[in-house]
């Protein structure tokens, strides 16, 4: 018995070896869970452009928006662990959403998913409008307790990482900047520059080259390379706020470790191609080489500090 069990053993083994050896021998889909245009969006092409280089293979992106990210990440979830489907992970889908929205949210983030390593972790900016007489943290703050409710800040959704930092900077600073929620960042620009609303806390890429608005910090332990005359957070005082919008590349789980280990692969080394690179210091960030169980290891230190946030904050869902 226990040789046979030996011999199913070891054939298990080398069917894996095979199949990650032969992998992949057709294309790859991304699913990016959130709409075209944006920082996910964005990410997630450069990705794909950089990972079918060194796979050999199409990866093929399909946006499949909705619920915070949730709808795209649960297909994914569900889907066979081969290597062909994977998902663009990020804070909201995995950290900030699951503590939000548990009944919309069907899947554990760590146990459902085979994490696969870090695209990028950019800054979000805080950010008003260039014509607001509002030029600094400080006189944001000193609005805010002015008059406390009147100002009005906008975000990506209800249980996004935007409303999250909101809830930080009302707690840490003693204000009340109401929330107001919209379908994503580019409508929530609009009505800031029209003035219906008074700012906003989002990805630096969405907002850090608009120049009609004007930002007043950003939430990283360092200073953006691309805008070195934003302070951080940190230096105003507002250290726990510091935290940064982070994207990855994960799968449902069980990817042999192998087919894994080769994705893994193909995403380091397209990062830290040189023209790769440059394109995310472009966007505030610093191409990586993370390994799976680093980013494994962070999205599990995420999801308990997001999780304390929209438990203190009352955040809940749509």
């Amino acid at each position: 018995m226990r040789a046979m069990r030996l011999a199913a053993f070891l054939l298990a083994l080398l069917s894996l070896g095979a199949q990650a050896q032969g992998w992949p021998a057709r294309p790859v889909r991304l699913v990016v869970p959130f709409p075209p245009g944006g920082t996910a969006d964005v990410l997630g092409r450069l990705a794909a452009k950089e990972m079918q280089a060194a796979l050999g293979q199409p990866v093929v992106v399909e946006n499949r928006a909705g619920a915070g990210g949730a709808i795209g990440s649960d297909a994914v979830a569900k889907s066979e662990p081969d290597g062909y489907t994977l998902v663009l992970s990020n804070i909201a889908s995995q950290a900030i959403g699951p503590a939000v929205s548990p009944k919309v949210v069907p899947y554990d983030p760590l146990r459902d998913f085979t994490h696969i390593g870090l695209v990028a972790a950019v800054p979000s900016g805080i950010v008003v409008s260039a014509a607001s007489p509002i030029a600094t943290m400080q006189q944001l703050i000193d609005k805010a307790k002015s008059a406390p409710g009147a100002v009005r800040f906008g975000s990506n959704g209800n249980g996004t990482s935007s409303q999250a930092k909101l809830a930080i900077l009302n707690r840490i600073a003693g204000v009340d900047i109401t929330h107001v929620p919209y379908k994503g960042s580019a409508p929530a620009t609009a009505d800031i520059i029209g003035g219906q609303i008074d700012g906003m806390i989002a990805a630096v890429p969405d907002v850090g080259r608009n120049e009609r608005l004007r930002m007043l910090a950003v939430t990283t332990a360092t200073r953006a390379a691309r805008w070195p005359g934003v302070p951080t957070v940190g230096e105003l005082g507002l250290g726990a706020m510091t935290a940064s919008n982070w994207f990855g590349i994960s799968g449902p789980a069980g990817i042999p470790a192998a087919v894994a280990d080769k994705l893994n692969a193909a995403l380091v080394a397209g990062l830290n191609h040189p023209e790769m690179a440059e394109r995310l210091r472009e966007l505030g960030a610093e191409p990586n080489r993370m390994t799976r169980a680093e980013y494994t290891a962070m999205v599990a230190a995420e999801i308990p500090r997001w999780a304390e946030v929209v438990r203190s904050a009352g955040i809940k869902a749509d």
